[in-house]
């Protein structure tokens, strides 16, 4: 596998690092190719602030000064990919990859940092928004920002999709307005941090399909309506189950009761992902299979405990798991319950 690897970072441009160091040096070029490879993750080792200033889209942001920086990146990052590094120059950067490739990572450092990145005239970002790109059946991209909480934007062969889209949530705010305008918008249910009648206005235009379910649909007073076990084809290759979502454990049952609100599987052009919503380790997840993507909510007392959303995990087996809908809740453990089950567990700001 190492073998393979320095041939394909040979054959895209890149060489070894000097001396007895551990990882891979690129140029612009060179790490321009890789990171559209799959399988490879693109990490930002600089500070927030220099973060937010214009990032390579979809990086990740760990800052490699902070003391927790090792113990944050082991619980963002999957040693079976492939990790793409950089600072403002590069000397950052090689002594982060320098770091985790100790940790058994294989890492390319970009060398000149994104000085030359810039320099070469590609393209940064002051998203602060975190993407994660998957691929599709037939090769299709399909992208997934992380907004906030429940609230998840996903981008498909130029169709636009929103996912309990809120325009506040404590003191983060997202202003759609400046969104393109969605062509499917779904929402689980009606709490405030999932069901938000500015957000929708924001984001809706002729050509828009809102999918609900039964409460909020009358709230609104339209859209289309779907309750548990109801399926539906919104496109020819998008096609969308609404599933169970609710409470099991006594004194929580008032939050999310039976039968009321969805999860939903959407399937897009073979790619099956599961949006949870609210519920915590119902039953029904024991028949919901071939899971490619899974958001998993997790905290008590409104949806699950970390222990109960890696037994849901291990009930969807899902090929990749975002928990989200966190809030508070310390989920950096929940790779390390899953690491033997064959599920990659990837942590973003879904707090």
């Amino acid at each position: 596998m190492r073998h393979f690897l320095t041939c394909l970072l040979a054959s895209l441009g890149l060489a070894s690092a000097c001396g007895q160091q551990n990882f891979e040096n690129a140029d612009v070029e060179g790490f321009s190719s890789l990171i559209d490879e799959p399988g490879v993750v693109v990490l930002d080792v600089r500070t927030p602030k220099e973060y937010a200033e214009g990032h390579i889209t979809g990086a990740l942001n760990i800052d490699q000064g902070e003391d927790d920086f090792l113990e944050k990146a082991k619980a963002a990052l999957n040693r079976d990919k492939t990790v793409a590094v950089y600072c403002r120059s590069g000397r950052r950067s090689s002594s982060a990859a320098g770091r985790l490739a100790v940790e058994g990572y294989r890492c390319v450092n970009l060398k000149g940092g994104i000085v030359a990145w810039r320099d070469a005239q590609k393209p940064v970002t002051t998203s602060t928004y975190e993407v994660d790109v998957f691929k599709t059946k037939s090769g299709k991209t399909v992208k997934f920002h992380a907004l906030v909480h429940a609230s998840i934007r996903m981008e498909y062969d130029g169709k636009e999709i929103e996912i309990d889209p809120v325009t506040k949530l404590g003191n983060r705010t997202i202003n759609y307005s400046a969104f393109p305008k969605a062509d499917y918008i779904f929402v689980t249910h009606e709490h405030g941090d999932h069901f938000d009648k500015e957000a929708i206005k924001a984001l809706t235009a002729d050509k828009t399909v809102l999918v609900t379910n039964k409460r909020c649909g009358d709230m609104l007073g339209y859209g289309q309506v779907m309750g548990n076990g109801d399926e539906t084809k919104i496109s020819d290759d998008i096609t969308v189950v609404a599933v169970p979502a609710y409470n099991t454990t006594e004194g929580h049952l008032q939050f999310h009761p039976k039968g009321r609100d969805n999860g939903y599987i959407i399937t897009v052009d073979g790619l099956k992902i599961y949006v949870a919503g609210d519920t915590e380790d119902i039953p029904e997840m024991n028949s919901i299979k071939d899971i490619d993507v899974a958001f998993l909510p997790c905290n008590q007392p409104f949806t699950m405990t970390t222990d109960q959303l890696v037994g849901a995990a291990r009930m969807v087996k899902p090929k990749v798991l975002f928990p989200y809908h966190y809030g508070q809740t310390d989920v950096s453990g929940i790779a390390a319950q899953l690491k033997d089950d064959g599920i990659e567990v990837r942590i973003r700001h879904y707090e």
